[in-house]
């Protein structure tokens, strides 16, 4: 365990940060499976009006850290795609 002052507070900021990055990423995970969930049923319209904010909550993640950058692009890119293909159908 940690005996000094300096050390003890860095486990008092590393417990608060890791709260807050467990509430970001299990945001993140919600807006993502709604958005596919709208896209299994075949629900343009609220698909459509959930892609800004779907994507701004992928880039904030990203800019966080609380994914890489690549991961990011991936779950827009497969999103978009999708998303596409239920406009062109």
């Amino acid at each position: 365990m940690a005996n000094t002052v300096s050390s003890l507070k860095r486990v008092r900021m590393t417990e608060r940060r890791t709260a807050i990055n467990r509430m970001r990423k299990s945001r993140l995970r919600h807006q993502i499976r709604a958005m596919r969930r709208l896209l299994d049923h075949k629900d343009k319209e609220a698909a459509s009006k959930l892609v800004p904010a779907t994507f701004s909550l992928v880039d904030r993640a990203a800019k966080w850290g609380i994914i890489k950058p690549n991961t990011a692009a991936r779950y827009k890119s497969r999103l978009t795609l999708r998303l596409r293909k239920l406009t062109v159908a």
